[in-house]
């Protein structure tokens, strides 16, 4: 493991990405009360050529009915996904009407459908769609004060775009970027390219937030001194380890470690959310994205890969809640850390 340096006074921003049938409301209400995190990225909403109605847009951000901030009080930015710049538009209208307080614009997705239909990563190919997806949001939401951001990749097939379409986005008005640090061919297979990220940084005028593959402290603090980016946004990294953005957060500001996250404290965490959603869900939805979950836990944790392989046979709700209580219940009280 490689040694990192003591923490800067500085305390940059961390926030959570936007996962696809992954992180919704009742995640990102879990993780958030874990601490660290400074903002979150909804799931997108799909805009083709017209103005969705409100209910989809409280649908995907519950959170909207709440000043758009989960329950303890991380704010909650609605994403967007399409290539219309005046339906992108109209529905960033419409999410602001519903209590939307800023806009993300998916320009990253690497969904086979998503990009068939011309959403996502597919506008990579052309900087000049990028352009006129974001011009056409600042344009319909000036002067409401609104902020406008765009989570990118690397580019579609290539890098070659790279510059170019991050160029577009902030040209258009983006008042920040996020960047996954591979483009859309290579999903996420490792490794990131976080130096890649450093040459849009260095051309940027705005902000640019670097993203990918970022799942320990010391992959954080590779990931900030190869892109040179202040600030960073984590996905399956904060779903393996539930604690991540919260240990960032306190190495920060201590320039000292937290205990490592266990079995336990992960299993804590697993029973909390399947009791979120006891009363919404039928039973084998509910275990299917238990063990989604448990699925990331295991890829960097070997005791969560031993249990997961323990547990993964269970196909009954109550059975497998019930395993990880008894899995949270043998913590000792001092490996369950507080929650925010």
């Amino acid at each position: 493991m490689p040694t990192i340096p003591p923490a800067r006074r500085s305390t940059p921003r961390i926030g959570l990405a936007p996962m696809e049938g992954v992180i919704d409301a009742t995640t990102r209400m879990i993780l958030s009360a874990h601490g660290g995190f400074d903002w979150i990225v909804t799931e997108f909403v799909r805009v083709v050529d017209q103005r969705l109605p409100p209910r989809v847009f409280t649908r995907i951000c519950p959170e909207l009915n709440e000043g758009a901030r989960t329950s303890s009080g991380v704010p909650v930015h609605l994403q967007l996904l399409g290539a219309d710049p005046y339906a992108l538009g109209e529905n960033a209208r419409q999410a602001v009407q519903c209590g939307a307080r800023a806009i993300d614009l998916n320009f990253g997705c690497p969904a086979k459908l998503v990009n068939r239909h011309g959403g996502g990563a597919s506008l990579l190919r052309d900087p000049r769609q990028v352009f006129a997806a974001v011009s056409g949001v600042v344009r319909a939401l000036e002067g409401d004060g609104i902020p406008v951001s765009a989570k990118l990749r690397l580019g579609f097939d290539d890098k070659r775009l790279a510059l170019e379409c991050a160029r577009a986005a902030e040209e258009a008005g983006a008042h920040r970027l996020t960047v996954h640090a591979r483009t859309k061919r290579e999903a996420y297979r490792p490794p990131a390219h976080w130096e890649w990220v450093a040459r849009i940084r260095q051309a940027a005028r705005v902000p640019v937030v670097v993203n990918g593959d970022i799942w320990t402290l010391e992959d954080y603090w590779k990931a900030r001194s190869l892109s040179g980016c202040e600030d960073a946004m984590i996905g399956r990294g904060a779903l393996a380890d539930p604690w991540l953005a919260a240990r960032i957060r306190h190495w920060h500001c201590s320039g000292t470690r937290l205990p490592a996250t266990t079995w336990p404290m992960r299993a804590s965490t697993l029973v909390r959310f399947a009791e979120r959603l006891e009363t919404q869900l039928a039973g084998k939805v509910v275990v299917s994205l238990l063990k989604q979950w448990m699925a990331i836990m295991r890829q960097h944790d070997e005791e969560s890969a031993l249990r997961f392989a323990q547990l993964r046979r269970i196909t009954e709700r109550q059975t497998l809640i019930d395993a990880l209580r008894a899995d949270m219940d043998a913590a000792a009280p001092q490996e369950l850390l507080p929650i925010a």
